[in-house]
């Protein structure tokens, strides 16, 4: 089994930043890809950012040049710095890795969500 935890969410102001983290651990082989995605009420889950193995980094477009994800291997670890938050981008944000567990068999997991509202 592998777990994802997500922390860092909160109430923030317009304009304000926050950082999420995100730990995987358990049964963890090797991981591939991680990301972000959200989920405000009554919408669908989208992604936000996703960072490869390798360092490459892809972002929404409605992130860009606001968000940084950032992935520190070592630690099965997963970041993301949001600077220039807006009350739209009030969501339950969810980490999300893909990778192989000890018994080789490949899986996508998701952490349990943190909230983070944007709001004066």
């Amino acid at each position: 089994q592998v777990q994802l935890v997500e922390s860092g969410g909160g109430l923030v102001q317009p304009g304000g930043s926050l950082r999420l983290s995100c730990v995987a651990s358990g049964s963890i082989l090797s991981l591939n890809g991680m990301g972000w995605y959200r989920q405000a009420p009554g919408n669908q889950r989208e992604l936000v950012a996703i960072i490869t193995n390798g360092g490459r980094t892809n972002y929404a477009d409605f992130v860009r040049g606001r968000f940084t994800i950032s992935r520190d291997k070592a630690k099965n670890t997963v970041y993301l710095q949001m600077n220039s938050l807006k009350p739209e981008d009030t969501a339950v944000y969810y980490c999300n890795a893909e990778g192989l567990d000890t018994s080789i068999t490949y899986g996508v997991y998701w952490g349990q969500g943190t909230q983070v509202t944007v709001s004066s």
